[in-house]
């Protein structure tokens, strides 16, 4: 979400045109310099931000510290900072809040597909994967739904909730040896789809 504008510059709001086509560079140390008014990153910093999230894709605030070697809080304001200016995308909120460059970043360079590629899917782009594989395959446990999706445990964990919730899957078995198969919706999800 963003913030509303505030109605003049101040000591840490300054406003910048685009009309002329600010460069990158000149951007970024526009949104530095007011970082920097609230004890914010150097130069150094954010560009070592940006290349992370190119190389990376995706990381949360503690996983992008880690490999700039800046402390959580730091990154976290220049990410709020480079997301508020239209360069990185923040998905979720609170700890599962994860950052991406954003698509106005790829369509720049040229490269819209990789923003999309990048992205991720949608829940319902994931659950139709997993009900592919389990028909191709006849089952599917956590961990294989966890690297289909590249979700992360709690995330996989989640999206077979919801589809046991909604019949789509069945659970069989308990622990380690648990796996899903098709439940009753997801058959007549096959079945409708043409995919039987």
């Amino acid at each position: 979400m963003t913030r509303p504008l505030p109605p003049a510059e101040s000591l840490i709001v300054e406003f910048k045109s685009d009309r002329k086509r600010l460069p990158d560079a000149e951007l970024i140390e526009a949104v530095v310099c007011l970082a920097n008014a609230e004890g914010g990153e150097s130069d150094e910093a954010v560009d070592g931000q940006l290349a992370a999230l190119r190389e990376f894709k995706r990381v949360t605030a503690e996983e992008l510290a880690g490999r700039i070697q800046r402390d959580t809080v730091s990154a976290k304001r220049t990410l709020e900072a480079l997301t508020e200016v239209g360069f990185v995308d923040a998905h979720g909120t609170t700890r599962g809040r994860n950052y991406t460059l954003s698509a106005a970043v790829y369509r720049r360079q040229g490269d819209k597909a990789a923003y999309t590629c990048q992205a991720g899917f949608t829940a319902l782009q994931n659950e139709q994967m997993v009900l592919n594989y389990v028909r191709q395959h006849g089952q599917i446990k956590r961990a294989e739904v966890m690297e289909l999706c590249r979700l992360s445990e709690g995330q996989a964990k989640d999206l077979l909730e919801r589809m046991l919730g909604a019949t789509l899957l069945q659970l069989e078995g308990a622990g380690r040896g648990a796996f899903y198969r098709i439940g009753e919706r997801g058959r007549k999800w096959m079945e409708t789809d043409g995919i039987g």
